[in-house]
């Protein structure tokens, strides 16, 4: 059964190894890329289920959630080797890495590396208070010093490609974009993600991508832009009007994963629907337990159901019922019959 431009079911919702019969869409470093969309790195929501189902849709990379150097170094966070497993068919894997301090980042890097992933990214765009406010994420903007000390020893220290994704700068009267793209490449960063706000901005107004057709511009090294990509269609209007050679997805992605394959939220067929919602739900409860699998589902139930017409008990019942058995029943039930469309239709943006 066909479900997307070149996607098919066969046992899951993409044989993976057709992509290899795809023309490179780029390289980074030597790690060979096949497609053009990727889902972008989100705390608490690129997890290894979300990933691989992103991946199986036609998502071109595997990104982990972020990554604190702090939390490898010193081993401090129970249960955070969650955060580090990938499944081979995920490949290329990208591991984040935040942090302010470019020896501690290093040293976290090279136990990374270790395990076994394709490329190794700086994150350079958190805008969080948490992470900029300590100088780590886009705190790292205002130090262009520190990111070229991390990229140098980030590319004397490992064996496989460094990039980085950044913003525009920390606000618009410090737009030094084109001054980091430019350390990144000298100092062996081998590809630039750049989301189009700065982050003052934080995922507020507009992204500007006129700012990242002139880091493309500048640069040799690919140039993923990332920013106000709300549809499917966005993705190549977004290449066209800035030369990048790829595009990453955030927010959009979590509402309407099936633009991976080419569909807009409400051309994604509804048996596609269910087997992406079934697909995500196993990964969870195999990658997780159970009970803990099921709660971190339901956070993306509403972007699989909130574009149907479903009574108001039906909806109470996804978000509550905690039996496993019964939450398959449900789905099942729910997706056996014909649903209809409501007339608004949310998507995201990122």
């Amino acid at each position: 059964m066909q479900v997307g431009k070149g996607f098919f079911m066969d046992g899951h919702l993409l044989n993976n190894k057709d992509t290899m019969d795809k023309p490179i869409q780029f390289k980074v470093g030597a790690v060979a890329v096949y497609g053009k969309a990727i889902l972008a790195p989100m705390d608490g929501y690129s997890d290894l289920p979300f990933r691989v189902l992103a991946r199986e849709l036609g998502s071109a990379m595997s990104y982990s959630e972020f990554i604190n150097a702090k939390d490898i170094i010193y081993a401090r966070r129970p249960g955070y080797e969650k955060r580090l497993e990938f499944l081979e068919e995920e490949r290329p894997v990208v591991y984040q890495i935040y942090d302010e301090d470019p020896e501690r980042m290093i040293k976290a890097a090279i136990k990374l590396q270790e395990r076994g992933a394709d490329i190794l990214d700086v994150n350079m765009g958190c805008p969080a208070k948490s992470v900029s406010a300590r100088g780590a994420g886009s705190g790292l903007l205002k130090s262009p010093e520190k990111i070229a000390a991390i990229f140098k020893g980030l590319t004397a220290a490992l064996n496989i490609p460094i990039t980085g994704k950044i913003r525009l700068g920390w606000d618009d009267n410090n737009l030094n974009y084109l001054e980091i793209a430019r350390i990144i490449e000298d100092n062996g960063g081998k590809m630039l993600a750049v989301h189009g706000r700065t982050r003052l901005q934080g995922y507020r107004g507009e992204a500007n991508w006129e700012a990242i057709a002139e880091i493309k511009r500048q640069v040799s090294i690919p140039v993923i832009g990332n920013g106000n990509v709300r549809l499917a269609g966005d993705i190549q209007k977004m290449m066209d009007y800035s030369g990048c050679d790829g595009v990453m997805i955030g927010r959009a992605a979590r509402l309407n994963p099936w633009m991976f394959s080419g569909y807009e939220r409400w051309e994604a067929p509804q048996e596609l629907v269910y087997q992406s919602a079934k697909r995500h739900l196993d990964l969870c409860i195999s990658h997780y337990s159970a009970d803990y699998g099921l709660i971190l589902f339901r956070k993306f139930i509403k972007s699989y159901t909130s574009i149907y017409d479903i009574d108001a008990e039906t909806r109470l019942k996804l978000v509550t019922t905690q039996n496993v058995g019964e939450f398959y029943d449900l789905l099942e039930g729910l997706f056996s019959r014909k649903l209809t469309h409501q007339k608004g239709i949310v998507v995201g943006d990122r």
